[in-house]
């Protein structure tokens, strides 16, 4: 079956395990998380499980000792989602070529995230505080 992506030789749908954090605390600094939760986030090993189908997107979020979160979306559309310091956020996604953008607006802070592949191993969520701490979250392919 020759999917919507055929072109893309980059596949984004499997499970993903977090491997490396830059700048994260600060970026959750910036968004109004505070220093217990700031504490727990970096000690939390995260696994993103990821079904696509064109632009449908499923996202389960697996978080040790956390609840996790599901995500289930079409790119361009938005969705609504609990953030780390308990609000509210509507999140607005869009194609960034072969990236996927959401704009993650809450009503104390708004951060925007990228999620990328950089080859078919390594998926990197690059994200941006409002106030321009940019931090990344490294993922590995686990199948």
């Amino acid at each position: 079956s020759s999917g919507i992506n055929a072109e893309c030789p980059l596949r984004r749908a499997g499970k993903w395990r977090l491997k490396d954090s830059e700048n994260f605390d600060q970026l959750l600094q910036d968004c109004n998380v505070g220093v217990i939760k700031r504490q727990a986030a970096k000690m939390v090993s995260s696994e993103h499980h990821i079904q696509q189908e064109g632009d449908n997107m499923k996202v389960d979020v697996v978080a040790t000792g956390q609840k996790g979160k599901k995500q289930d979306y079409t790119v361009g559309g938005s969705f609504t989602e609990k953030e780390i310091n308990g609000e509210e956020a509507e999140v607005s996604t869009a194609w960034e070529g072969e990236s996927i953008v959401e704009t993650h607006k809450a009503k104390s802070f708004e951060y925007k995230l990228t999620r990328s592949l950089e080859d078919n191993d390594t998926m990197v969520l690059h994200l941006e505080s409002p106030k321009g701490t940019r931090a990344k979250r490294i993922y590995k392919r686990m199948e």
